[in-house]
């Protein structure tokens, strides 16, 4: 009997012929060969340059501004400040708090403050020196602990929680009386670092004003229809008055996410002049924007039973946002609600508190929210571990959260593939005959993660769809598919082809994708939160099935058979009951335009009430969430404090892997990433708020000789409600990274290390007081691989 998907029709799970396989992206050649339109690609007739002057201090009010000797120097064709564009916005509706130029204070060294629109980049350059600011310096707020506890002068005016962003403090069950309870307790502190995006294109973007009044806006984004309802809200524009087209895009990793100031600037600068204009930003415009990872200090403390099966969960952390909110009300509940797996607790509970600092604004970053709590639990799962004297891995089994089951905060958990995730990581690492036996300086270390598949959080309410997609037959036998989602490199374009190809049988090169531009495509309410492929993909699967409906009644009808019989395959119509029927796909498409007019469908995809009764519940929830395990092999120069990275075994439940070499690069780039902020990136400021080092010359990444090798290893556990059972892949494969290499160094070395970044400073630090505290370490003598007793932490 066939399997049934979630769209109450036979599932040719098993029978596929393009999904499953891998293929190349839709758009890998014309990036290949230097043809793909970026935002900064696009030149139009008569364009001015816009330039952006920010702020020198952390924390003042604007005084005055002059742009008189600005507007003077000949090319300048207009100078916009704050008073310009007071409306303000946020992705947030209930946090709006920044405004596309400072009105009448800034709050962060980098801040805009005004926007100027020359004939071109070096006069725009020179006539920002020639704009004169008058400020009056504030106290600024670098310390969280501060924002805390001091709230004069505030940061936000008006707020009667001063500095407090949000606070979210929520329990699930009798905390404290079950750890109490516990046969071991172990209590400690983490402290997770701020760390930027680095994606390789910087922010652009480039409006036009036509004649008749439309306003189109191209940008670097990842969100087109929110950047949409920001400048409709900004400009105070009808919002069928603005377009807002996504180019090819390079990068971005939740960066991008947010609506920023030079889309409003550019708007309003070629309204002003009636010329386009473009603004490019460099890579130090680029730090100051930031929406990169939050700091976090964080405090666990965990109980659990002689068999390993854990009790209690209480957490208390404190997040650095920055400046501004950015989607900061989400990253405090995050912090929180998304822990929850892949381990049952009996109980838990989080104290999350959010406040303002005079830094770049923090926003999402890969695994948004999640990361953080992720690193400083899984790290005190194997302290838990080591006192129980249990395998850490088998601590993880023993807690095993199960499958079609709902977590203690409320989340449903749908197919869960995380025991084979670990038996992947287990196997391919050779974990049992290698771990504690390599050696002193060379150690393994492993750890997992959940991590939700779009969400059920609309960002603005409403019972809308939250994907969209439009279907156009051509009578030439080519398929056009309207998707409003944003290909962000991600690939999601070509999951979209592909399902189309699947659904109506059609050689790839018949579809054609259109993306990311709101006069065109349907509503999607953009990439982030792993969304894209999940919802889009459903959205697509919604709409074939009714094409693919029209047009099997037309053949069906033709020959007079039961439209059961008809498949469409391979560019073909057949009968499946008589080889002797079959027709070019083309045909058939003919035939269900003469019977059912101009051929077209339209899909959509919402998720089902998810989430717990209480305020927040549906924060976290989602409709299917997906596993990750790692093991990662570390040596240890004890002279140095060197870490390298040796290898990252990846095991990840993505449901069903719709192109597998798409979800294997997205887990390499996801270990990578995390790897990369476990050991060299730091997004740090100096005393005055200045960012230390806003380059990357300065701010340091792997290069390929310091990636380690990755190992993909794909887990497939078919998610009933998935497109055709899959999950996310983009940001779940990057949480166990960072504390499986912490781990990992434990193993080697024996220091547990629980502050990053992990220099080298940190790690000859820690092996300094291991030297105080203990004897040396037992295999320090010896490169013997005979096994030994762990370091005490």
């Amino acid at each position: 009997m066939a399997a049934r998907d979630r769209h109450g029709l036979d599932a040719p799970w098993g029978d596929f012929r393009i999904v499953g396989s891998p293929k190349r992206k839709i758009d890998g050649l014309a990036k290949a060969t230097g043809s793909a339109v970026y935002a900064d690609d696009v030149v139009l007739p008569g364009m001015l340059h816009a330039k952006t002057l920010r702020s020198p201090l952390a924390h003042a009010r604007i005084v005055s501004i002059d742009a008189s000797a600005a507007l003077a120097l000949p090319g300048v064709h207009a100078v916009i400040t704050g008073r310009d564009l007071p409306v303000k916005y946020g992705v947030i509706p209930w946090t709006q708090d920044e405004n596309a130029l400072a009105v009448d204070k800034v709050r962060f060294i980098g801040d805009p403050v005004a926007a100027v629109a020359a004939i071109d980049e070096d006069t725009a350059n020179e006539a920002l020196k020639r704009i004169h600011v008058e400020y009056e310096p504030l106290h600024a707020y670098l310390d969280p602990r501060e924002s805390l506890a001091r709230h004069e002068p505030a940061i936000h005016e008006g707020r009667k929680e001063g500095n407090v962003s949000k606070n979210v403090l929520l329990e699930f069950g009798p905390v404290d009386e079950l750890i109490a309870k516990s046969d071991v307790i172990v209590e400690d502190d983490y402290t997770f670092h701020g760390t930027t995006h680095a994606a390789i294109e910087p922010h652009c973007a480039v409006a036009h004003a036509s004649a008749d009044g439309l306003l189109t806006v191209w940008s670097a984004t990842q969100i087109t229809h929110y950047v949409h309802r920001a400048l409709a809200r900004v400009l105070e524009l009808p919002p069928h008055k603005i377009r807002v087209i996504q180019p090819c895009l390079g990068g971005a990793f939740g960066g991008k996410s947010d609506p920023f100031s030079l889309e409003f600037c550019v708007a309003l600068l070629a309204l002003r002049t009636g010329r386009p204009v473009k603004m490019l930003y460099t890579r130090e415009e680029v730090f100051y924007c930031h929406r990169g990872r939050h700091p976090m200090q964080l405090h666990y403390r965990s109980g659990a039973t002689k068999d390993g099966k854990l009790q209690g969960v209480d957490a208390k952390i404190l997040i650095d946002g920055g400046s501004y909110s950015s989607f900061g009300l989400v990253t405090t509940y995050y912090a929180g609600q998304l822990l929850t797996g892949p381990y049952a607790f009996q109980s838990y509970r989080f104290d999350s508190t959010r406040v303002f600092t005079n830094k770049p604004p923090c926003g999402p970053k890969r695994g948004h929210g999640s990361v953080q709590p992720r690193f400083a639990f899984e790290v005190q799962l194997d302290q838990l571990a080591e006192k129980l004297a249990l395998d850490p891995i088998e601590i993880r089994r023993r807690n095993f959260v199960g499958e079609h089951t709902t977590t203690v905060n409320g989340q449903r958990i749908t197919s869960n593939g995380f025991l084979a995730c670990l038996d992947e990581v287990e196997r391919a690492s050779g974990w049992k005959t290698r771990r504690g036996k390599l050696g002193y300086g060379r150690g393994l270390g492993v750890a997992g993660s959940m991590y939700i598949s779009g969400t059920n959080y609309p960002v603005y309410p409403n019972k809308m769809p939250q994907a969209g997609i439009q279907l156009k037959v051509d009578r030439s036998g080519l398929v056009l598919a309207f998707t409003g989602g944003n290909d962000i490199g991600q690939g999601s374009n070509s999951v979209v082809q592909a399902i189309v190809a699947e659904e109506l049988g059609l050689p790839l090169e018949r579809v054609r994708v259109v993306a990311a531009d709101t006069d065109l495509c349907p509503v999607d309410l953009g990439a982030y939160s792993s969304r894209v492929t999940f919802m889009v993909g459903n959205a697509t699967i919604d709409a074939c099935r009714k094409l693919r409906a029209q047009i099997v009644a037309a053949v069906a009808a033709h020959w007079q058979v039961d439209p059961r019989r008809v498949r469409l395959v391979e560019g073909e119509a057949l009968d499946l009951e008589d080889g002797a029927k079959h027709m070019p796909i083309v045909e058939a498409f003919h035939l269900a335009e003469e019977r059912f007019d101009t051929l077209g469908a339209t899909g959509s995809y919402n998720t089902p009430e998810l989430g717990g009764k209480y305020r927040g519940g549906t924060i976290g929830a989602s409709p299917a969430y997906s596993f990750t395990a790692h093991v990662v092999e570390v040596s240890v120069d004890v002279e140095t404090g060197r870490i390298r990275c040796e290898k990252v075994w990846i095991a990840h439940d993505c449901g069903r892997a719709l192109n597998p070499m798409l979800v294997a690069g997205q887990m390499e780039g996801s270990a990578y990433m995390g790897i990369a902020e476990a050991l060299l990136e730091e997004h740090t400021l100096n005393r005055y708020g200045l960012h230390r080092g806003p380059s990357l010359l300065d701010y340091k990444l792997p290069t390929s000789v310091d990636t380690p090798e990755l190992a993909a290893l794909i887990v497939e556990s078919l998610d009933p409600e998935g497109p055709y059972g899959a999950k996310e892949a983009g940001e779940g494969p990057l949480h166990p990274s960072l504390p499986a290499l912490s781990n990992a160094v434990y193993d080697a070395v024996g220091v547990r290390l629980k502050h990053l970044p992990f220099t080298p400073g940190k790690v000859l630090a820690a092996l300094a007081e291991q030297t105080e505290r203990v004897a040396p370490h037992p295999l320090a003598t010896s490169t013997a691989s005979a096994p030994g007793a762990r370091g005490a932490h």
